[in-house]
């Protein structure tokens, strides 16, 4: 593999978009009042009050106080429980936070509201504050007729406690509640300072990466023209394996994106930048139901760029049932196989030189403990060590040899061209002959948006024989649908449907050790003993997370924010452990009305949460035997399960009931209180990293989108190749089988545009 070709000269690109000027009010204007803003950040007060104690005299009613014993108390546990605890002066400032005081705060949440939030979620929001704000609706909602923002700040803690059970505005708690967590930590002046967190300390290497060259245009009212043997949408896991394969094969090759490239030196971002500049949505988008959040990448190299090292192999039950249940053959044969080991081949993945940090050891002894299975997970690490924490920011050392590292560079070398900031509105067509034959794509290009300055848009035309569609399991259905595919071609409008999220819980550990949790590979080991909880293949799998600030302690659940501050602070002593289901039932991708981004209808169903709740279950219990003190669960309601001395104490007396491997009572009735409060959507917190199958691969037309060669029914030319085809959920981290189907997919293409050079056969 190749890392410095002439094609891939350095062109002074790569560096993110600022975020370091206020947004101002105007901004948001166009959406909220005044007042409405208020509220809202009234809102943001109430999850992340600010605290005083009882002696501070810079005390009043919109501030919680503690009492001096409370305080004092306070104080001795965090120096009991936490490896350089902060002073009190500093302690002090963390808890006299506020987000209404802290203009980063407000920057972010602006930005968030305006740029990234899909209308209808937006609308939800402003009718909610305008209810909020309207002395009877007010009445209706709190039970006051004083509005919300008006009250003292111990009733609106009340009042949006209560909301966590109210069918009326449990969706603007959850919500809410998320986003104050979420901005807060990634804004606070002092986290950085009580936590220790230096989680963006990475050093670049010299194989960190390249710096890519893209073709540049002028502003014109005339379309530019060019012209390719194969246009890839998308640089993902899918698109840029087909641009190395079909390049290296001496095709003509385009691959545009519509996203942006960073050098390796932009890398790892903060995590605010992160959010803006290599995630759809700012990295906040959500099911229709709120009861979701979907992190899906937007940038050069795809969900390659901002994955982990994880690089499993689809078990042979999901194998079986793609071959057997659904009549693709392929996925039996030693073919498929030979795809799977040559895109691990490529990308050095072993196991060979992992370093586990403390939550994959606490997962793996946990699990050993219990007797569940575990075991070690590849790595594409290309034979080194990749001991990196931050990859969801970027990764900074260059150690993942993903589609930045190894794909990409090598279709540049291979003479591929690249367009980053063009998103494809469609496909175009020649109907002439009564068939929709694929001839190119047509969209928008947006030039870099650099700092003070206007970027240039120009529309453009790519002249095609090939199209392939790679933009992921959330855009490619949108691109065919604006193509006209949807009424025109498949009989069942299976585009968009059929969509597979992989839905997951988390449980967070707190360990008495000074766990550092920002270091280390994220995801180096998992158990897999509750994979199959079904008999056909459904189950969960229960892995690490990395454990980034602003997405880590959103999940941390609380009733004031007083516990949850407090909790907080031990953010360098945790570990965050998920639960990921592979989930049975679907959903499906269609376009907002007003912005045409793709939305999600999804809602965990009582199947898929049930599995989980088990998953959910066996999570605790090995954090509980790998020795953390906290156990927290994501689902509101329940407090932390918290080891004591007389806990410890009575393990194995006086319980009939005792689960295997744990004879505790106390964990033992916490359990009981988990089932019962359950995790159904809107009281547990699920998220998703995984999105599949909108796209499914059938061998009928009537029962998927393309055919067992990638091939989209009802037209000619046109080639989807992303997750979005898989026939069902993986049950494991999709990268692995997305390039192993992508490799198949492009050495078919590439097959067929040979043979049509030598007048062999038709365009298909």
């Amino acid at each position: 593999m190749a890392n410095n070709g002439a094609a891939l000269a350095g062109n002074g690109l790569g560096v993110p978009p600022p975020l370091n000027t206020l947004v101002p009010a105007t901004a948001t204007k166009q959406y909220f009042t005044e007042a409405q803003w208020t509220t809202l950040m009234s809102i943001m007060d109430t999850v992340i009050s600010p605290i005083y104690s009882h002696s501070n005299s810079d005390y009043n009613d919109s501030q919680i106080s503690i009492s001096n014993e409370d305080y004092n108390r306070m104080v001795k546990h965090l120096n009991e429980k936490v490896t350089d605890a902060p002073p009190e002066e500093l302690l002090n400032r963390f808890l006299a936070e506020r987000p209404s005081e802290i203009p980063r705060f407000d920057e972010v949440l602006r930005r968030t509201l305006t740029e990234f939030t899909p209308d209808k979620q937006r609308n939800d929001l402003v009718d909610g504050l305008s209810k909020l704000n309207n002395p009877v609706f007010s009445w209706l909602l709190t039970g006051y007729t004083t509005p919300f923002h008006k009250q003292p700040v111990v009733i609106r803690q009340a009042i949006f406690q209560s909301w966590r059970g109210s069918m009326l505005m449990n969706k603007l708690y959850g919500g809410m509640a998320q986003a104050a967590k979420s901005v807060f930590i990634r804004t606070s002046p002092t986290f950085k300072q009580v936590t220790g967190y230096d989680g963006l300390q990475s050093k670049v290497s010299p194989e960190a990466g390249d710096k890519f060259t893209f073709k540049q245009f002028h502003a014109d009212d005339e379309p530019k023209i060019l012209e390719t043997d194969v246009v890839i949408v998308g640089s993902g896991c899918g698109g840029a394996v087909c641009a190395k394969n079909l390049a290296e094969a001496g095709h003509k090759v385009m691959v545009v994106e519509k996203g942006y490239s960073y050098s390796p030196e932009s890398f790892p971002m903060e995590e605010n930048d992160a959010m803006a500049n290599l995630f759809d949505g700012g990295g906040i988008s959500a099911v229709d139901d709120g009861s979701m959040t979907i992190l899906s990448a937007a940038t050069w190299g795809g969900g390659g760029a901002v994955n982990w090292s994880a690089s499993l192999q689809p078990q042979s039950f999901v194998r079986k049932e793609w071959a057997q249940g659904r009549g693709l053959t392929f996925f039996n044969t030693a073919e498929f196989q030979t795809c799977l080991d040559r895109v691990c081949g490529y990308m050095g993945v072993s196991t060979d030189h992992i370093h586990h940090n403390h939550a994959n050891t606490v997962l793996m002894e946990g699990a050993r403990k219990l007797g569940y299975h575990f075991k070690a997970v590849p790595q594409n690490d290309g034979g080194k060590v990749h001991y990196c924490g931050t990859c969801t920011l970027g990764c900074g050392n260059g150690g993942k040899h993903g589609t930045l590292i190894t794909w990409l560079p090598d279709a540049a070398n291979a003479g591929a061209e690249f367009i980053e900031g063009f998103k494809v509105d469609s496909v175009l067509f020649d109907e002439s002959t009564g068939t929709k034959v694929a001839t190119g794509v047509k969209g928008t290009w947006t030039s870099r948006p650099e700092s003070n300055s206007i970027p240039v848009t120009r529309d453009i035309i790519i002249n095609a024989k090939k199209v392939i569609i790679s933009c992921g399991t959330m855009w490619s259905p949108i691109v065919l649908m604006n193509s006209g595919l949807t009424a025109q071609c498949l009989q069942n409008h299976q585009i968009g449907r059929n969509l597979y999220l992989h839905p997951v819980n988390i449980i967070i550990g707190v360990f008495a050790t000074d766990v550092r949790p920002w270091e280390g590979s994220a995801l180096t080991s998992v158990c897999t003993s509750l994979e199959d909880l079904d008999g056909a293949g459904h189950g969960v799998k229960i892995e690490t997370a990395a454990m980034v600030p602003g997405m880590s302690m959103a999940l941390l659940q609380a009733n004031s924010g007083l516990s949850w501050k407090t909790r907080v602070l031990k953010y360098r002593h945790m570990n965050n452990f998920i639960i990921i289901g592979r989930d049975r039932d679907t959903g499906r991708i269609y376009p907002d009305k007003n912005s045409g981004a793709p939305r999600a209808a999804y809602t965990t169903s009582k199947f898929d949460s049930g599995i989980l709740l088990k998953g959910l279950v066996a999570c605790a219990k090995i954090v509980y035997a790998s020795g953390a003190y906290e156990i927290h669960a994501s689902i509101a309601g329940i407090e932390p399960f918290i080891r004591t001395p007389e806990s410890i104490e009575a393990q194995g007396k006086g319980a009939d009931d005792i689960e295997p491997g744990i004879t505790d009572p106390a964990f033992q009735q916490w359990l009981k209180e988990l089932r019962k409060i359950g995790n159904r959507p809107g009281v547990a917190t699920y998220a998703c990293a995984h999105q599949m199958g909108s796209n499914r691969m059938s061998t009928r037309e009537q029962d998927g989108v393309v055919d067992p060669q990638g091939r989209v029914w009802g037209t000619q030319g046109l080639y989807v190749s992303d997750a979005s085809v898989f026939p069902s959920a993986t049950g494991v981290n999709p990268m692995i089988t997305n390039m192993a189907i992508s490799d198949w997919i492009s050495r078919g293409v590439s097959e067929t545009l040979k043979r049509e050079a030598c007048g062999l056969e038709t365009t298909i």
